[in-house]
């Protein structure tokens, strides 16, 4: 299976349904707790499942229990009182305690792009919730975008 993820701070919209395209995803999961961002105007909710569509024929999904709550991210970004190596031991807890491998179907993910707003991957989630799948399902190919 192959499983790609995306930021789009600090990219074009044309770099970035460029890249959805040309590595042929399905779906766009968007994992972010605020899909509502300012960062991009292309990447608000209903702006970005129109232009997936309509654009790449891309399916646009977003899925809260997927990304970390309001505390691990205040605490982490706005507060900085936790390291990042505290903050993926919170989120890591916080998504096995969700299931989120046993109650969403890993058929969404065949194909599928994980997106947030961060431009690199090593400190995002979308790079640990990959990480995780991948060690409770097993053969998923993680390509960052």
């Amino acid at each position: 299976m192959k499983l790609f993820t995306i930021g789009f701070t600090q990219t074009s919209a044309e770099q970035f349904f460029d890249s959805l395209t040309k590595n042929k995803v399905t779906t766009l999961i968007d994992v972010r707790l605020n899909n509502s961002s300012q960062l991009s105007g292309y990447a608000k909710k209903n702006d970005l499942q129109y232009f997936l569509k309509r654009i790449c024929n891309i399916n646009y999904v977003h899925i809260k229990d997927l990304a970390p709550n309001k505390d691990i991210l205040d605490q982490f970004k706005k507060q900085k009182t936790i390291s990042w190596k505290e903050y993926e031991k919170h989120y890591l807890k916080l998504i096995q305690d969700r299931k989120i491998d046993k109650t969403i179907s890993p058929k969404l993910f065949e194909n599928g792009c994980l997106l947030c707003s961060e431009k690199e991957p090593h400190y995002c989630h979308r790079r640990l919730l990959a990480e995780y799948l991948n060690k409770q399902w097993g053969g998923i190919l993680i390509k960052h975008l």
